[in-house]
């Protein structure tokens, strides 16, 4: 378990390691400055290399709960931060006219009719959350300034009741496929760093400590294939997600190691267009495994 404020890099990644996530020095060094400097966290890189994990994993290894803003087109301040809650609040007026009373302004906007969405769950949970701001890139270029107070200084103002502190702040993740570019102010706020694909014996470390199930040879032939296909100009690169997936559907079909026939028929799992699959399908895959076994031989 991680102390709330680490004293070495060293400890962030121990700690993250001891939950099957094996982070790059570099990674956890800046996931310990997130965490000595209280800043927030953007990550970007390719779908798949493990941005949305390291924030189950940190929120696990810190034993803090972990609030998720799943990030999409059309989000904005009601679904993300906070909204009233009209529908009880309308109640209030009724049982206030039934019973010959009224009801001020200040008592129909108190703090027991705000429904917290999570940005304002974050600074309100105890302890400290882990906030998980998945995906940043599909929401709308405008709801970044919501983002900007809240970032900045772990706060939200609410017009009719003031300004909400938190009295720790949260451990804050933002991560981003780079669908779009994040805007300046927004990265400004933040620690930054680029997640990328795995290089061959980190990917084998990472599948081994995620499915000790598998056979270290047939992890070796999936680490390799997986490899050479990212060498490849691809649509969609396959990530280390999929790399995951494609193994636990070959632990299922009882493979030992691969081969033109297990490959064809599991592709979908590993690719997911198509044009990728049609291209790697037949005499390229075949070139791969060909590729790898002169390797394993080497």
């Amino acid at each position: 378990m991680l102390n709330s404020a680490p004293d070495s890099i060293d400890a962030v990644a121990e700690g993250l390691q001891a939950q099957a996530y094996l982070p790059s020095r570099e990674l956890a060094t800046a996931a310990f400055l997130a965490l000595r400097l209280e800043r927030p966290l953007l990550l970007e890189g390719a779908p798949g290399t493990g941005k949305t994990a390291i924030a189950a994993a940190l929120a696990a290894a810190l034993q803090r709960p972990l609030i998720r803003l799943q990030c999409y087109e059309g989000l904005d301040l009601a679904a993300a931060a906070y909204e009233w809650n009209y529908a009880r609040q309308m109640l209030e007026i009724r049982l206030a006219q039934a019973h010959e009373g009224n009801r001020t302004a200040d008592e129909l906007f108190a703090r027991r009719f705000l429904i917290e969405r999570p940005l304002l769950q974050a600074l309100t949970t105890a302890p400290a959350p882990v906030l998980l701001i998945d995906e940043l890139d599909r929401a709308d270029a405008p709801f970044e300034a919501f983002l900007l107070e809240f970032l900045a200084d772990f706060q939200i103002t609410v017009p009719e009741l003031g300004t909400i502190v938190a009295a720790t702040p949260p451990l804050v993740v933002l991560t981003s496929n780079r669908s779009r570019e994040i805007h300046d102010a927004v990265k400004r706020r933040c620690l930054y760093h680029w997640v990328d694909f795995p290089d061959a014996a980190h990917e084998l470390a990472i599948l081994r400590a995620r499915l000790p199930r598998i056979e270290q040879r047939l992890a070796q032939q999936v680490v390799a294939f997986v490899q050479g296909l990212r060498a490849l100009d691809l649509y969609k690169l396959p990530g280390l997600a999929e790399t995951l997936d494609w193994s636990r559907a070959l632990i299922e079909l009882n493979a030992v190691s691969l081969d033109p026939a297990t490959v064809q028929s599991t592709l979908g799992v590993l690719l997911k267009y198509q044009d990728d699959i049609v291209r790697v399908q037949g005499s390229e895959a075949a070139r791969l495994l060909a590729e790898m076994r002169e390797h394993a031989r080497a």
